[in-house]
């Protein structure tokens, strides 16, 4: 019936006082599958990750997930859970997000805090590993490739500026910051070049709101908080074409390359974000300056010149150019195509993007109205539920209300709902696209935002 969903088992009791515990590890044994009873999937990583089932066989090739990782007076200990082959000490495995090899020193059982050394393990065991460089989430094998768990990491869609109170403690607060990202690939951290900050991003206010508190009791240190960020993007709506010389005479060699094409929107079901399509005939620009254009072009579209975010959904097209037998570099290309993106761009309509959220909020039915009024105000576009056929669901005394929220209008939500349903409220939120901001909200990012694509640089 566990295995089936038919049946879920409740168990009452308390850590702290030690009631129930044995209760608890009785029901484990009991009720829940062992390994080899559950249907586990791996991803195919050299099929787009396509499903595959992994057989629990202690003789099969090696795949492990590293779940857990722990900072403990020996170093890094990782958990691996096995669900294929054999795991021995001395081995060498291949972490799949990263393709590098990395070796297996020391492996032992947990029990509670305690070590027990032991020599392998196999199929259905949990281990703990010490000296091992991966991250949570990453995916150990013999070689064969294959992930637990897709290595695609979302793009973090919040950002916060940490600064450490006390300059003393700077190198404790990179040393947590490094430990998290390693913890968590939707946590990020960057810093901004112009202005020395350390920027943290990751999937939401309260997602980095809880690194900000493990920050504080795990290593002691208190961190000054910067207004949260929103992670906005640029994409150009029209197509517009470049030509564009850059020439410039010194004393000595001089610089010259001059590329021509058009920019234009890359279709919405396109699998990347940047493409790049050589369409030159001839050598009017030698080959070995191909790859310094695309280059150019790649970084140029990293920073807008709106609000200098990255633009995305563009493809540039070459179709022709000029070079010069002497003055012509890779330098000079480079500069080319960053000047030629920035020409063309300003003509292909661009606009801001802004991330939006899929928001679900359950509420008493009594709080429904101001519960609508408030997403309304918030610019958030309620959802038709599908299989209901209704904006709400109701769930008995509950009602769910659906709607793609903006996130830069969801700050202090969590306050708002719990002050207007007397702490009744609950909900949840998850990225789902990024959509054009207003063109009043654009004019006002561009004047305080604007500039940081072509001012730079």
């Amino acid at each position: 019936a566990t295995l089936a969903d038919r049946f879920q088992p409740v168990f009452m009791g308390s850590a702290f006082k030690n009631r129930g515990v044995q209760l608890l590890l009785d029901g484990v044994l009991s009720y829940l599958p062992s390994p080899t009873e559950v249907k586990n999937e791996a991803l195919d990583l050299t099929a787009g990750e396509s499903k595959l089932v992994l057989p629990c066989s202690p003789s099969g090739p090696f795949v492990g997930l590293a779940f857990k990782l722990e900072e403990g007076k020996y170093g890094q200990l990782t958990y691996v859970r096995i669900y294929s082959g054999t795991l021995r000490k001395g081995d060498t495995v291949t972490n799949q997000s990263s393709g590098k090899k990395v070796r297996v020193p020391r492996l032992v059982r947990m029990h509670a805090a305690e070590m027990e050394d032991i020599t392998s393990a196999s199929a259905g065991d949990i281990v703990a590993v010490f000296g091992m460089d991966c991250a949570s989430g990453d995916t150990l094998s013999d070689g064969v490739r294959l992930a637990m768990t897709s290595i695609k990491v979302p793009e973090p869609v919040m950002s916060l500026a940490l600064t450490p109170t006390s300059a003393e403690q700077f190198p404790t607060f990179m040393k947590a910051l490094q430990r998290f990202q390693k913890e968590d690939p939707t946590f990020k951290v960057t810093s901004n070049s112009s202005t020395g900050e350390i920027i943290v991003s990751g999937m939401g206010e309260l997602h980095l709101e809880v690194y900000i508190e493990r920050i504080r009791r795990e290593y002691k240190v208190n961190c000054e908080v910067g207004k949260p960020k929103v992670n906005y993007r640029e994409a150009l709506t029209a197509k517009a074409e470049f030509s564009y010389l850059h020439k410039r005479q010194s004393g000595g060699s001089g610089q010259y390359g001059k590329v021509v094409g058009w920019i234009e929107p890359l279709p919405e079901d396109a699998p990347g974000t940047f493409e790049f399509e050589n369409k030159l005939v001839g050598s009017a620009i030698p080959p070995e300056f191909h790859s310094s254009i695309e280059k150019g072009f790649a970084e140029a579209a990293n920073s807008g010149a709106l609000i200098g975010a990255p633009v995305y959904g563009v493809k540039v097209v070459l179709t022709d150019g000029a070079a010069h037998a002497v003055d012509s570099s890779e330098m000079a290309f480079r500069i080319a195509a960053v000047q030629a993106f920035r020409q063309a761009y300003a003509a292909a309509s661009p606009l801001v993007l802004e991330p939006v959220m899929t928001v679900e909020v359950t509420v008493p039915t009594e709080y429904q109205g101001a519960t609508l009024g408030d997403l309304n105000r918030r610019k958030g576009v309620i959802l038709d539920s599908g299989a209901q056929g209704d904006d709400t669901v109701v769930q008995g005394d509950d009602t769910v209300v659906q709607a793609h929220v903006p996130l830069n209008n969801m700050f202090g939500y969590s306050t708002a709902l719990r002050s207007a349903t007397q702490g009744k409220g609950e909900f949840s939120m998850e990225y789902s696209h990024h959509a054009p901001v207003p063109r009043e909200q654009q004019a006002a990012l561009v004047g305080e935002l604007g500039g940081g694509g072509g001012g730079r640089k």
